[in-house]
């Protein structure tokens, strides 16, 4: 999608050029200096780009700057992709509220103002009186402003399109900026994702004697367990039939749990350590991979996008892994997959509905205050949802618990499930430092840390050979292929009943049930694709009915999924054959390296936590 959205500016120039319009376009994460922006790419690939958001919790946060060069000065119109993020739910105000400055000079225009939908909102008409000049991104409110990009252009009739399938018009053959795609090196196995699942892959295959290049769409490793969602490592390592399996996910696991704590507790520098001392390993941080050639059921080719620069690299190899969560590598390359809640005659499962559903387990904006003597006011926001005293939950953290999205897409709708997390959260806390019985108590409290990288549960579930169903969990159906065993229970979420009753058109509460089971080895049949033949999977996205996903998408399972597929690519690579193979020929060769692992054995383990953040005892 993104790649449209270049071909259009492209379009736009050339277009121009030849009428004698300057046209001149600026990504915003592009600035040489983001300030206190953040760099937002988990929605790229359905609004078409990266962009820059100021989540200062309620306080402006430091400007963003770069320096724009202009051919000719001269008078420009001035257009700004952006939207008005609580449009959807409020029409009070808008939070997200910056203004572009010029030399010094505020446009005459307030930004992130107008339409729910990202558009090109305009600046009206401008004067550049030089040719190097200094563009500033000013914050206005520290709730969410986000901007995508600029356009200058002297075309007094130019209007961008705010329709992203629009973009595909534009194609043309020259790109912005010589996007022209490199090829990144030569590789064995492309691991796409850098999660626990993804990274332990990479380092297993990388000590296996495999060449890996480890793909990660954000500047950090770790995933949900990364200090930017901040969920705590789940399930049990070291457990039969392969006690091995795990020793890894604990080398590189932080040693304290417990979910929405301060950053420190995640440790990435850890898990990053770990994977630069692999020398077999090429690491490609801040690239998101969204696109992929795949011919005659085998993917060809994997191009992933610097979410900074635009950089565009092609990655090769016999083997991919998709680690993403999503899904989305095989999705891309035609693999066949699941979404939402099986029937219950679908699998014969007891706990699946009576009707297929898009009922999904949604997706955590976690969040926690501390307590300062100079915690000061929180703004009494107006663009909240209304809030009450009996709709008000006077705490100071906010747990695994705060889950939205339930029944959406959790791809095609994420910002909109992320974004309904942000409202709920300010919604409740400045209702409680404002309005609350007990505002008095919450006096010396601030907001200390609001995640707005979502920690997703569950969206696409790419098919293997064989989905692991209910009934192989509870009744122990062992197979002769079982690997990484899964020890949680089988832990669905659904929306809280009373928080349904106070918020029935969108409950940001969840209920857990849980289904107790023994570990039980996973088949390595969940473990690849049933038809795209060199791909692997590892994590939330394997072959498994909704109901079985309740077990095996903890992390450190998802951890031990990771050691094993990297143990199979090792395998593939000295057999020279797909993962159907070493399921079919040499799964024997498997059993070796589980038996033996690939992580160190000897270092003391790290703590395991209860859903509820108790910690367990061995």
């Amino acid at each position: 999608m993104r790649t449209i959205y270049f071909l259009f500016i492209s379009f736009l120039l050339v277009s121009c050029v030849q009428q004698k319009h300057k046209t001149i376009f600026v990504e915003a994460e592009s600035f040489k200096n983001t300030g206190g922006w953040v760099i937002d790419q988990q929605f790229m690939d359905v609004m078409g780009s990266p962009y820059l958001m100021a989540h200062g919790l309620g306080t402006p946060v430091k400007d963003a700057t770069t320096t724009v060069q202009f051919e000719k000065p001269g008078k420009y119109y001035l257009f700004v992709r952006t939207r008005n993020w609580v449009a959807q739910w409020s029409k009070t105000d808008a939070p997200g509220k910056f203004q572009v400055i010029i030399n010094n000079k505020p446009v005459n225009c307030v930004f992130g103002t107008e339409e729910r939908n990202w558009e090109w909102q305009s600046g009206g008409k401008i004067t550049i009186s030089k040719k190097e000049n200094r563009l500033v991104l000013h914050d206005l409110t520290g709730f969410n402003g986000r901007c995508d990009a600029i356009i200058f252009t002297t075309d007094s009739d130019f209007v961008p399109s705010n329709n992203v399938n629009d973009f595909d018009n534009y194609r043309t053959k020259k790109q912005l900026a010589a996007r022209e795609p490199k090829i990144a090196g030569e590789f064995d196995f492309v691991v796409i994702g850098g999660g626990m699942a993804g990274t332990c892959a990479a380092i297993s295959a990388a000590r296996l004697g495999v060449k890996v290049a480890l793909i990660q769409n954000r500047p950090v490793l770790g995933g949900n367990n990364s200090s930017e969602v901040r969920v705590h490592l789940g399930a049990r390592i070291n457990q039969q039939p392969y006690p091995a399996l795990g020793n890894l996910v604990n080398e590189i696991g932080p040693v304290r749990g417990g979910n929405a704590e301060p950053k420190a507790y995640y440790e990435d520098n850890k898990k990053l350590n770990a994977v630069l001392a692999e020398k077999n390993i090429s690491l490609f941080l801040n690239y998101n991979a969204n696109k992929v050639v795949a011919k005659e059921n085998e993917i060809k080719s994997v191009t992933a996008e610097n979410i900074k620069t635009g950089e565009r690299l092609i990655f090769k190899a016999p083997l991919f892994a998709d680690c993403t969560g999503d899904g989305t590598i095989g999705a891309l390359a035609g693999a066949e997959y699941m979404t939402g809640r099986e029937s219950s005659a679908t699998f014969g499962e007891n706990t699946a509905p009576e009707k297929a559903d898009t009922l999904t387990m949604g997706a955590s904006v976690q969040w926690f205050a501390e307590t300062k003597p100079d915690a000061g006011k929180f703004p009494d926001i107006k663009w909240g949802l209304p809030w009450n005293e009996k709709k008000a939950d006077a705490i100071t953290r906010g747990d695994w618990n705060w889950e939205t999205g339930m029944g959406l897409d959790m791809t095609k709708d994420f910002e909109q499930v992320r974004d309904y997390g942000l409202l709920v959260v300010f919604s409740n806390w400045s209702y409680v430092k404002n309005h609350s019985e007990e505002k008095e108590k919450f006096a010396n409290e601030a907001l200390k840390w609001v995640a707005y990288i979502a920690g997703k549960r569950e969206s696409r579930r790419l098919i293997g050979d064989y989905i692991l169903v209910e009934q192989d969990l509870t009744e122990r159906r062992i197979y002769a292929d079982g690997t990484a065993p899964t020890t949680w229970s089988i832990d669905l979420h659904y929306p809280d009943p009373e928080n349904v009753e106070l918020f029935p058109d969108a409950p940001f509460k969840s209920i857990a049930k849980h289904i107790v089971i023994y570990p039980y080895p996973i088949p390595f049949r969940c473990l690849y694709s049933k038809n795209i033949n060199n791909l692997m999977m590892a994590g939330r996205d394997i072959s498994v009915s909704h109901v079985a996903l309740g077990t095996v998408r903890l992390m450190r399972t998802a951890g031990m999924m990771g050691e094993v597929i990297g143990m199979a690519a090792s395998v593939c690579k000295s057999e020279k054959t797909n993962p159907r193979g070493v399921y079919k020929n040499y799964f024997a060769e498997m059993e070796n390296l589980m038996d033996k692992g690939v992580g160190k054995p000897d270092l003391p383990k790290t703590q395991t936590y209860n859903l509820g953040g108790t910690l367990l005892k061995e």
